[in-house]
């Protein structure tokens, strides 16, 4: 018997505005694409599918022999086509929940709880991108990369890994015509000593309207002190522990600098996009 993909509303707790669904989907593949990170395609119900880059899913990950993760997964959307009814996401193997993700076989049963938190943002005038992320934080940058492509904007994806191999989403960004500059660690050029002035290039050149990260706490330093420098904006989607996923439990509460003030703010709700200049590391 085939599967059918199912979906049922979430009520928004009282006090909050809130459009997710919890929803039954069929597992399409669930592949390695490197050494480290595996690809989970999904046929999901179109009423999950109204994304916004950067937005995540809780996922109601299986139990692994001998293991029994307690809460949902947060992961970030890899990617999300409603004419298909596809979602995917993109993970590493780290934990029992993700070593639950990794057992699940085409045409199992799998739970998921979204769209979640606020995503990106393109503003009108941001007509040259520049994302800059590393390993897994590249996923998160993904369905950004189609929606500049969606816009016409022009896009440089700087890739950064361990080794050159790991370098995630490089074929991906490219067949969105972004320009894509894989660095790495053994050579060195992963650096944000090496990364300024290849940036700088760029931004003198008028090729760097926005930034765009995740993840990595050196290169939103960079990117920070380059933008205040340049006066360039830009969002980061910030990553945190999460419990509900939902803004109740307060367990992702993080500082934020908002001016001259110092203020918190939930990830998975006021987030997990936020603007590069307010984040603190």
């Amino acid at each position: 018997m085939t599967l059918t993909p199912s979906v049922l509303p979430v009520p928004a707790p009282q006090g909050l505005s809130l459009r997710c669904f919890e929803a039954r989907c069929r597992v399409v593949s669930n592949t390695p694409v490197n050494g480290e990170y595996r690809l989970l395609v999904l046929d999901a119900p179109t009423e999950v599918l109204d994304c916004q880059p950067g937005q995540f899913f809780q996922l109601l990950c299986p139990q692994p022999e001998g293991e029994t993760p307690f809460l949902r997964r947060p992961m970030s959307i890899y990617g999300f086509d409603a004419a298909q009814g596809r979602l995917e996401f993109l993970y590493k193997v780290t934990g029992a929940g993700t070593r639950g993700l990794a057992t699940l076989r085409p045409d199992d049963a799998f739970n998921v709880l979204g769209p979640l938190g606020q995503g990106f943002s393109m503003q009108d005038d941001w007509q040259h991108l520049m994302l800059v992320a590393r390993g897994v934080g590249l996923a998160t940058l993904a369905p950004l990369a189609r929606m500049a492509q969606e816009k016409g904007r022009k896009l440089t994806a700087i890739c950064s890994a361990r080794r050159p191999e790991l370098a995630m989403s490089v074929d991906l960004f490219e067949s969105y015509g972004a320009e894509v500059i894989v660095v790495h660690d053994q050579n060195a050029s992963s650096t944000p000593e090496a990364l300024r002035p290849l940036i700088e290039a760029r931004i003198a050149a008028g090729q760097v309207d926005a930034f765009y990260t995740c993840g990595s706490a050196r290169l939103l330093r960079l990117l920070q002190d380059l933008g205040a420098k340049h006066g360039i904006p830009g969002e980061i989607a910030m990553e945190q522990q999460m419990a509900c996923g939902l803004g109740m439990c307060q367990a992702c509460v993080r500082q934020f600098r908002v001016g001259d003030r110092i203020i918190q703010r939930r990830v998975c709700r006021e987030g997990p996009v936020f603007s590069i200049e307010e984040a603190i590391v």
